[in-house]
């Protein structure tokens, strides 16, 4: 199957939707299908990912004013010669917004199926940043979506919001977690010295540092007795977030086996963000052996089982934080068992396994073109 996958970001980027696209294109690599990937360009100076498993077609970018982590794809006639020098069976748009959008118009010119991978909460990210205009990107969704052969939704969650809003041929599809990546005996007694050198509890959050994370949720924890805050990632936040979480440990960006030894170095795992339409640094932390503090909303209700693998708590309630990250710290032996409960559940998860369920959705959305082509 000769496959192109369009996404928004793809490494060296380091977010869920370039670690979801590059994972894809592994897999299909394994699989002994041929995919290639089209992607914004990266800022100068950043070397693209040398371990792609396959050719990666870069655009030009730019920028997004305020958030310069992000690079936006310009319009370039290089999206569709891809298509068709590649002579794809099926297109792939991961979380398509701008370069998603041109893919999506470039599949159906040529008459391509087209699968789109749901990933990013532009609603939520509109009431953050705009304080409105989530009808208006509920709007711009359907029309994005509604012209895919298959939209795949990475939880029940987000599935259920996109049928609710009128989103039309919807499965689920969620995500795998590396599972010999990530694993409790990663676990690093010098690293724990160093960041909590009195012997506190560590509790850690990963991801971006960006106002939708709300990362500023963890400063009651901050004020708790014998624990310690560690901040992995960076963003637009971080120099705010520096000053709101007094005493909070920041290890900016670590990536590979060294952001694994830090997740297993954890006691607690706490993620903030209400947004979220998946949450891979949830899967990670359970696969550390982590019991996980996250709101109970998007795609953490799909990962935590409350009171057997973490602890959920109400969106946007730094005193539910507090005290679900007190009550944890107090009882060793929950921490214990949530861990290893949590460890137990996404052992099967893997990228394999998930892999070849999108390859099914990519099989059935095929036939049904040829069935329709031969009515």
């Amino acid at each position: 199957m000769r496959v192109v996958i369009v996404t928004e970001s793809f490494p060296p980027d380091v977010n869920g939707v370039a670690h979801c696209a590059l994972q894809t294109a592994r897999h299909l690599v394994d699989r002994g299908h041929a995919p290639v990937v089209v992607a914004p360009a990266p800022a100068p100076g950043h070397k693209p990912d040398a371990f792609a498993p396959c050719p990666v077609v870069h655009v030009p970018s730019l920028p997004l004013p305020g958030y310069p982590q992000v690079r936006v794809a310009l319009p370039s006639r290089r999206l569709a010669a891809t298509l068709v020098e590649h002579r794809a069976d099926v297109v792939h748009l991961a979380s398509p917004f701008v370069l998603g959008v041109r893919g999506m118009a470039a599949a159906a010119r040529l008459g391509i199926p087209a699968v789109a991978v749901y990933q990013t909460d532009l609603a939520g990210y509109a009431r953050t940043y705009m304080g409105a205009g989530e009808a208006a990107a509920w709007r711009r969704i359907r029309s994005v979506h509604g012209a895919a052969d298959l939209t795949l939704a990475p939880s029940s969650a987000a599935l259920h919001d996109l049928e609710t809003h009128g989103v039309p041929r919807v499965e689920l599809w969620p995500r795998g977690v590396d599972t010999e990546r990530f694993r409790p005996d990663r676990r690093d007694e010098a690293l724990r010295r160093e960041l909590a050198p009195n012997g506190e509890l560590i509790v850690g959050y990963v991801g971006r540092l960006a106002p939708e994370k709300q990362v500023e949720l963890l400063a009651g924890v901050c004020g708790l007795e014998g624990v310690r805050v560690v901040i992995t990632g960076d963003g637009p936040s971080r120099p705010g977030l520096e000053q709101a979480l007094p005493g909070a440990v920041f290890l900016g960006r670590r990536t590979g086996d060294d952001l694994a030894r830090v997740f297993a170095s954890f006691d607690v795992f706490a993620h903030t963000g209400p947004f979220e339409t998946f949450c891979q640094t949830v899967q990670e932390a359970m696969a550390s052996g982590l019991p996980v503090l996250a709101p109970a909303a998007g795609g953490p209700l799909d990962l935590v089982a409350h009171g057997h693998t973490g602890l959920l708590v109400p969106p946007r309630d730094a005193t539910a934080v507090r005290d679900a990250v007190r009550s944890l710290a107090a009882d060793p032996g929950v921490r214990a068992a949530y861990g290893a409960e949590g460890r137990a559940t996404v052992e099967g998860r893997t990228w394999a396994a998930v892999g070849d369920r999108l390859i099914g959705h990519y099989t059935k959305v095929l036939a049904g073109r040829r069935t329709a082509v031969a009515a």
